[in-house]
C-alpha cells in the first residue's frame, strides 16, 4: 500500500485537486487497492470543508469525482505518508518545520517535480484569481498526477 498526501495551505483547491485526480486515475486503472490518497493543508481555516466550488465546478467538467473535506497537516501525517506532495515551496517548508529533526524531508517533495507537459516549479493558488486560474492549476494537476501514477506503479 503506497499512501500519498497533497499538500496546499487551505486543503480548498490544489491539494484536494491533487487527490481526487489521483483518486481517480488509480481507480481507472484498477490499483485501488495499492493505493491510500489523501490531502491536507499547512492552515486549519477551512478544516471540514470541501472543496471549493470553483474548484468542484472544473473537476466535474473534466470527470473527476469529487471527495474528501479540509484537514489540517500534523506531525503524524509525516510519519504515516510515505509521499507528501506540497504544491509550492511555502507549503514544502510549512511541512518542514513539522519536523525539525529532518526525518521524513525526503519525502516531502514538490509535486511539480512530476509534471512534464509543463515548465513549473509551483502551482500558483487560484483562490483569489478567475476561472482561468483554475484551469491552469487543473491542467497542471492532471500532468502531474499521469507522471506520479507511471512512476509509482
Amino acid at each position: 500500500m503506497k499512501r500519498i498526501l497533497f499538500l496546499c495551505m487551505g486543503n480548498i483547491c490544489r491539494s484536494p485537486a491533487g487527490h481526487c485526480v489521483l483518486q481517480h486515475l488509480v481507480d481507472a486503472a484498477g490499483l485501488s487497492d495499492q493505493f491510500e490518497i489523501e490531502s491536507a493543508g499547512t492552515i486549519g481555516f477551512h478544516v471540514g470543508s470541501p472543496p471549493d466550488a470553483r474548484m468542484q465546478q472544473n473537476m466535474r467538467a473534466r470527470g473527476i469525482p469529487i471527495i474528501g473535506k479540509s484537514k489540517q497537516l500534523s506531525s503524524r501525517d509525516l510519519d504515516y505518508y510515505d509521499l507528501i506532495l506540497a504544491m509550492d515551496q511555502d507549503n514544502l517548508a510549512g511541512a518542514r518545520r513539522l519536523d525539525p529533526n529532518k526525518k521524513h524531508w525526503d519525502k516531502i517533495q514538490l509535486f511539480c517535480d512530476y509534471c512534464t507537459e509543463h515548465d513549473v516549479t509551483e502551482v500558483p493558488d487560484p483562490y483569489y484569481g478567475g476561472d482561468q486560474g483554475f484551469e491552469h492549476v487543473m491542467d497542471l494537476i492532471e500532468d502531474g498526477c499521469r507522471n506520479l501514477l507511471k512512476s509509482l506503479s
